[in-house]
């Protein structure tokens, strides 16, 4: 749906003013910009955070998370889970198509025809910056129509602490919105591992929805994330 401007809008509606960042706009072909004070810019004027791509930051503290969950949970009950995958997604698939646009304006590459490890490295790193956690990709299975995802200090798993279940269902969908866009092909994930339950890291399997189907049913049988890999890699799906 488009909204035209009235007379009135025209004369009293700013537009949002552009941020600049002084180190990209006076080095703009340089690459090394990946520590904490290259990488973003704050706008003491305004008041507000930049990074390198040109994306606004905004700072959520703990307590942030924590009422978002509860009053999601609060609302909809186990639904929170679904609306939290989501809105996961529908920022994966958003996201793709903003870091496709500066990756190829910085490298003068395109993403499909980079090595995919450089790729998911150079998509990946920001949200490390942004406090997102360190992640690990292992597509060893990737012919086989999956692939597993580790996150190491997820922002909500940390935030939350041993609650005895998934919670990073945000990280799931955003994870399959930005790699459907990617491959350009159905792809759904599913936490099966988690820092709540007391485990060390969390790890996300990615894959077709066939995959998924199985791994979801395992899952809620009490199946370990090391049962629900030996089980894909033997070929074992649902019928």
């Amino acid at each position: 749906m488009v909204f035209a401007k009235t007379p009135s809008q025209d004369a009293s509606v700013k537009s949002p003013e552009k941020l600049i960042h002084n180190l990209k706009q006076k080095y703009p072909k340089r690459h090394q910009h990946y520590s904490f004070e290259d990488f973003f810019q704050f706008h003491a004027h305004s008041g507000q955070i930049s990074d390198w791509n040109d994306s606004r930051i905004t700072l959520a503290s703990e307590d942030f998370i924590v009422g978002l969950i509860e009053g999601l949970e609060s609302e909809v009950g186990s639904a929170s889970s679904i609306v939290m995958y989501n809105i996961g997604k529908a920022w994966g698939n958003r996201d793709f198509k903003f870091f496709e646009n500066w990756f190829e304006k910085e490298y003068e590459y395109s993403i499909h025809e980079s090595n995919p490890a450089y790729v998911l490295e150079a998509w990946w790193w920001p949200f490390i910056a942004q406090g997102w956690g360190n992640w690990e990709v292992d597509m060893s299975d990737q012919k086989n129509g999956f692939m597993f995802v580790n996150i190491f200090d997820s922002a909500v798993a940390r935030t939350l602490g041993n609650v005895g279940k998934p919670v990073c269902h945000i990280y799931a969908g955003l994870f399959a919105g930005f790699f459907t866009s990617l491959v350009k092909k159905e792809l759904s994930c599913i936490e099966i591992q988690c820092y709540a339950m007391g485990e060390t890291y969390c790890k996300f399997l990615l894959g077709k929805r066939d995959r998924i189907d199985a791994a979801t049913f395992w899952h809620n049988e009490g199946a370990t994330a090391r049962d629900i890999e030996k089980r894909l890699v033997n070929g074992e799906y649902l019928q």
